[in-house]
């Protein structure tokens, strides 16, 4: 490569770093933070050396250059929303499936404290992630950050109303999907606790309270395993919409 060529070779190898590894960052699966950032800097660093042959042009039809790289990054970072806000979904789920089988009991009692619901929410983070590798997804990932450049043209920027209709969009369906996960797991709540205020009713004399909630925790949990197929399929879906919504899917 001649000299001359240098500085269009490291302007476009910038815009090209700055939406890929913005992307990369939030990416899931590549993008969790159990991943170390040197490893995402190089997976970053080799994604953009494979993008470069995308961009048709470093200039920006006399955009300055600090300005085409800020729309780059807005651009990696609306985009790649798309895989991140997917993993609220388990989230979403986990707080509710806490709450409906007991185990959030102590944040309600000590809300600073209270940490019992974390162990769902924290088991699905990990699942959704295992699910992600075993099921080569994160090459859908991949495959959208390429994508991206037929949807936006580099240093183009997506457009206000664009960017807020997108978000807008993901936050619904995702919010949707997380209740609908933890469906089951409310309607067990409702009917346990309806079965429980009844009892109650008719057996004033027992301690139903000491009773319900050692019950409630091992139904729940019974019902959270024998339904882990279920939610892993959904959240899978989920996920390939959501990867396929920014781009027209």
């Amino acid at each position: 490569m001649e000299l001359a060529l240098a500085p269009g070779f490291a302007e476009a190898f910038m815009l090209a770093f700055a939406r890929v590894g913005a992307m990369v960052m939030l990416m899931p699966g590549l993008g969790e933070r159990a991943i170390p950032m040197r490893q995402r800097l190089v997976i970053a660093l080799a994604l953009t050396l494979m993008a470069l042959p995308l961009l048709r042009e470093a200039g920006g039809g006399g955009t300055p250059a600090p300005m085409r790289f800020v729309s780059e990054i807005i651009t990696g970072l609306v985009l790649g929303l798309a895989g991140r806000l997917t993993m609220a979904v388990l989230d979403v789920a986990g707080t509710l499936i806490a709450q409906s089988v007991g185990l959030s009991f102590a944040q309600v009692m000590d809300p600073a404290n209270g940490q019992q619901g974390e162990a769902i929410t924290s088991f699905l983070r990990i699942f959704g992630v295992c699910l992600i590798f075993a099921t080569d997804l994160h090459h859908l990932a991949i495959t959208g950050i390429f994508a991206s450049y037929e949807v936006v043209a580099p240093g183009q920027g997506l457009a206000a109303g664009d960017m807020a209709t997108l978000v807008l969009q993901l936050v619904t369906r995702l919010f949707e999907a997380g209740v609908l996960i933890a469906a089951p797991f409310v309607a067990f709540s409702f009917i346990f606790n309806l079965g429980l205020g009844l009892a109650a009713r008719l057996t004033p004399q027992l301690q139903l309270f000491y009773l319900s909630m050692p019950a409630a925790i091992l139904l729940g949990l019974m019902a959270f395993s024998a339904s882990l197929g279920a939610i892993g399929r959904t959240f899978l879906d989920v996920m390939r919409a959501a990867l396929a919504l920014p781009f027209g899917g």
